[in-house]
């Protein structure tokens, strides 16, 4: 059986976070076109799914750095055939070079052309480049008021130094990919395994104190989780401290239980 592509509005980008000035876009389009760079993700690849309920089409960057701005729309064309109406930013470039922008797309697009303004929130301009520094710096509070969403990452459940169960307190340890990591250090977050989401503590950085090696690992307040396995969510609500050094494992384990405690404070 033949399905026939009937889309007649789409919006395009990148949509990296699909954030608050994303969503603008989004719904000004039946349908969302994206261009894939498999690099420095908010939200990678068909992640972004999840945080829309239009069709999404995606374009490899690799597949289309070398159309020409004229080819570039015509392949549009082809792909939606009843395309009536294209949706992008003002800062929106495409074809070879980026020699396309928002006014030659009018120009080489026979229907109508949306661009749509810079996006601020309380004075900050919403861009996928802004939340990211963000959560470089730590600032988790901005990055989720940006994005309209708590940030979060998904990772494997690996084996870990076996030294949190015996000597601190229990934790998961993930391994992640793809994903704009926050800055080393403690927060408050909530944890998704299998369906169901639960308060946790979570760090992000290099043991300093034990092993030195860089780690992901969250541990969940209020129950005793048992063996987990699989894909695991982790969704940052706050910055509770930076990663630091301590003197001994006592210094260290008197740290994570007023982490927890300010955890639980944020989270309960």
């Amino acid at each position: 059986m033949k399905i026939e592509n009937r889309i007649g509005s789409i919006t395009i980008g990148s949509f990296d976070g699909l954030h608050l000035a994303h969503q603008e876009l989004i719904a000004l389009a039946e349908a969302v076109v994206v261009i894939e760079r498999n690099s420095g993700y908010l939200t990678p690849g068909y992640k972004r799914t999840h945080y829309t309920d239009k069709p999404c089409a995606f374009y490899h960057f690799d597949k289309v750095k070398f159309l020409s701005p004229k080819e570039f729309i015509a392949k549009l064309q082809k792909d939606f055939p009843q395309l009536k109406k294209i949706v992008v930013g003002y800062d929106f470039h495409f074809g070879k070079g980026k020699e396309g922008n928002a006014e030659i797309l009018k120009e080489l697009f026979d229907g109508e052309v949306v661009i749509v303004d810079e996006v601020s929130l309380g004075g900050v301009p919403v861009h996928s480049r802004t939340i990211k520094a963000c959560l470089r710096e730590g600032d988790i509070d901005l990055a989720n008021r940006l994005l309209g969403r708590n940030y979060t990452i998904d990772g494997v459940v690996v084996k870990g130094q076996g030294l949190g169960r015996k000597e601190l307190v229990p934790t998961l340890n993930l391994k992640t990919g793809h994903y704009q990591l926050p800055l080393e250090g403690v927060y408050a977050t909530k944890t998704k395994i299998g369906k169901e989401w639960c308060f946790s503590v979570s760090f992000l950085g290099h043991r300093v104190t034990t092993d030195g090696s860089y780690a992901v690992e969250t541990h969940v307040l209020e129950r005793d989780i048992g063996e987990v396995t699989g894909m695991v969510q982790i969704e940052f609500a706050a910055l509770i401290r930076k990663n630091r050094k301590f003197e001994s494992l006592d210094a260290l384990r008197e740290q994570i239980r007023i982490d927890i405690d300010e955890g639980r404070e944020i989270l309960l």
